[in-house]
């Protein structure tokens, strides 16, 4: 493996781990808003659950599923791709959840609303059909 794939490896896993950490991606689309409206838990409380009830248990049956599966298809998974990715994503997480306890409460609200309006339009295939409509405008 040379050194620019592990760079990225260590950058995608840094990305989604703080992402992960700053705003509980995963289940943050669905566990981190239905904790704040039926449990009135407050930004910070339903991201470290959603965090704390996507781990080690969801994650590692997901995988074997995927890894069993992929290998049946004579695409295996490559482990170091995961355990560099992983490492990466764990010290990303652990300084995202440092920066989101530093943040005020309205203010993380509105990044995580952010990055879920984000996601929604990038889903939508609308970023692109946004970004043709600006190049338009100035050619």
């Amino acid at each position: 493996m040379d050194t620019s794939v592990l760079f990225t490896l260590l950058l995608i896993g840094l990305t989604a781990g703080c992402l992960s950490g700053l705003v509980g991606v995963g289940g943050g689309v669905v566990l981190v808003p239905a904790f704040a409206f039926f449990l009135h838990y407050n930004q910070h409380q339903a991201q470290g659950t959603s965090l704390g009830i996507l781990s080690l248990p969801v994650v590692a049956l997901a995988f074997f599923s995927y890894y069993k599966d992929c290998r049946e298809m004579g695409t295996p998974i490559e482990f170091k791709v995961v355990m560099i990715t992983a490492l990466a994503f764990v010290v990303g997480g652990f300084l995202g959840s440092k920066i989101a306890l530093k943040i005020d409460q309205d203010m993380l609200k509105k990044i995580f609303a952010v990055v879920l309006f984000y996601t929604g339009i990038n889903l939508m295939g609308w970023d692109k059909l946004f970004m043709k409509w600006v190049k338009q405008i100035f050619s």
